[in-house]
């Protein structure tokens, strides 16, 4: 009995397209080859696929192992070299301090303390000095009904995260709405949020 996820994913095509996310490759500028990346719930593997072919070195974890197996064969293709990771991200043990970067795009699947410790987690394995980079929908999502979650509780605002990483440094966060296309599950009109974060030296 396939689980949720990946019943959704037990498909022909990539449900979420093949190409990386917009807002990840604006930020290309600020990741350098060589430096280590996290991408979280990164699915059928086209964030982390993209960050590997800049030169980094990609760890890309998720709970569904029918989206790996599509990754892992879309990295083939692609002669990318990716680390895919198997595991449940609200139980999965953090790594302490071992990332440049954590690259965290529409990952809207918990709330609450689920989602306290996910960005917990993400704060705990990003590298003193290192980004955090996210993009999610906004309670406004609703109104279009092109992608995301059901729920308004899973969606970000401005003051949720500033909340989050009050003790960062807050590179970049804007709300906008926007045309996007990542296959047939995130298509038309969007509410995003978008933001970047450094964790301090000190």
């Amino acid at each position: 009995m396939l689980g949720a996820w990946d019943a959704r994913y037990d498909v022909a095509e990539f449900i979420f397209g093949t190409t990386p996310n917009v807002f990840l490759t604006q930020q290309a500028h600020r990741l350098h080859a060589g430096q280590r990346v996290l991408a979280v719930a990164d699915g059928e593997g086209r964030n982390g696929i993209w960050l590997a072919q800049q030169g980094l070195q990609v760890d890309a974890v998720d709970s569904s192992s029918v989206a790996q197996h599509k990754a892992q064969q879309l990295a083939q293709s692609r002669h990318a070299a990716v680390n895919f990771i198997h595991a449940d991200l609200l139980n999965w043990e953090w790594p302490d301090a071992q990332y440049d970067a954590i690259v965290a795009i529409f990952i809207q699947f918990a709330t609450g303390t689920g989602r306290d410790a996910m960005f917990t987690g993400m704060k705990t394995a990003t590298k003193l000095g290192g980004l955090i980079i996210i993009q999610g929908y906004t309670p406004r999502q609703l109104d279009y009904g092109t992608g995301g979650p059901s729920n308004a509780e899973n969606m970000y605002t401005p003051s949720l995260l500033q909340d989050y990483f009050a003790d960062w440094e807050i590179i970049h966060l804007q709300e906008h709405d926007e045309i996007i296309e990542e296959g047939a599950h995130h298509s038309g009109m969007s509410a995003l949020i978008d933001l970047v974060v450094r964790k301090p030296l000190l």
